[in-house]
């Protein structure tokens, strides 16, 4: 066996514990679930795929999965690739066709970013097509590493502490989102998309962008993880470990209970 082959063997099997882990953590999959993994393309959403199919074929457990692709009618956009790629791993797939390229250029004023409605309309349309479905959880190949982002964009940009979660309510309580990558690097992402030579499409429309805030803080953090290894690591962790006490929000902890006695007993406990 090649060096590569071992190599990608091993990403594998971290990536696929990593994600089993989330799984279980967060009760994300159960028997007889009907899951919907959305498929943009990229090495995040295929490598997902790839993970959920290996775990379905060995899991104690029996549930469903199929492939969805939302084709928005960018320019340049190889229709044909992810149709040959899903009938070449088996797995049943649907290609959602949505010309919301077309609206998204003509309602964002030039210089502005795409991304936000551009993610609206296609969450609208995938959370549509699993209701009418029948789909019960829509899996999105978010990772570790886009959860640690949007907690700093939130921090930076919105004055919330708050980030992506692992399993989400649609707000309408009709779809259930989970994120079965929650606990997987990012490169480990793509180095294993590589070696498993996965046909990786682009997203022209919005990766073309400049200065966008996301990549803004992504550098910040891959800077972070040269400079001082094991940093983003922490900062995940402190995701998971949460001190409501020591924090502000006063809605999340009852700061007005704490009376002048207790925290004088509190003190007298601690002296003796």
């Amino acid at each position: 066996m090649t060096d590569l082959k071992l190599e990608k063997n091993k990403l594998h099997k971290k990536l696929r514990r990593e994600t089993g882990k989330a799984i279980a953590d967060f009760n994300m999959i159960q028997d007889g679930d009907r899951v919907m993994v959305c498929i943009s393309g990229g090495k995040d959403s295929l490598t997902m795929l790839d993970i959920l199919l290996s775990m379905r074929d060995h899991a104690p457990i029996n549930f469903e999965l199929l492939a969805v692709n939302l084709d928005q009618k960018q320019p340049g956009f190889p229709e044909d690739v992810l149709p040959a790629y899903f009938e070449s791993l088996g797995v049943e797939y649907r290609i959602l066709e949505e010309d919301t390229y077309s609206l998204v250029t003509d309602m964002v004023p030039e210089g502005k970013t795409y991304c936000g409605w551009c993610s609206r309309f296609r969450r609208g349309i995938l959370y549509k097509f699993a209701r009418n479905e029948g789909y019960n959880k829509i899996a999105l190949g978010h990772h570790r590493d886009d959860m640690i982002e949007t907690l700093f964009l939130n921090m930076f940009h919105g004055g919330k502490l708050k980030s992506m979660p692992a399993k989400l309510l649609s707000d309408d309580g009709t779809n259930m989102v989970i994120r079965p990558l929650a606990y997987c690097r990012e490169k480990d992402i793509e180095r294993y998309a590589g070696l498993a030579q996965m046909p990786i499409i682009p997203c022209n429309l919005c990766g073309s962008q400049d200065n966008l805030q996301r990549q803004v803080i992504k550098e910040m953090l891959q800077s972070w993880d040269k400079q001082h290894p094991g940093r983003l690591e922490t900062i995940f962790r402190a995701m998971t470990d949460v001190v409501p006490s020591h924090l502000a929000d006063t809605d999340l902890f009852d700061f007005s209970s704490l009376e002048e006695h207790q925290v004088r007993k509190l003190d007298l406990i601690n002296l003796s």
